[in-house]
């Protein structure tokens, strides 16, 4: 999953970084995304995962790591199932 959530990020987080170089944990944030190209990341990764981010997880920390955004991607798909 995470290979597919860097991928994902390397096409629509605009950081500043190869994402590559980032490890799970890096703030993404701190590497240059802002929020206007998180919302452009949470819709490719609605399209790639088959999943609706609810209003409650709309907020930085979720989109902040590698690491924070697979969680939620977790928890979205077991809900789903």
């Amino acid at each position: 999953m995470t290979d597919e959530i860097r991928q994902i990020i390397s096409e629509h987080g605009r950081l500043a970084v190869d994402v590559a170089s980032l490890s799970d944990d890096a703030d993404l944030y701190q590497a240059g995304m802002t929020s206007h190209a998180s919302v452009g990341l949470m819709l490719a990764l609605e399209d790639a995962f088959e999943v609706e981010f609810p209003d409650a997880m709309l907020k930085r920390s979720v989109f902040e790591s590698i690491a924070a955004i697979a969680e939620a991607l977790e928890t979205l798909q077991k809900q789903a199932a």
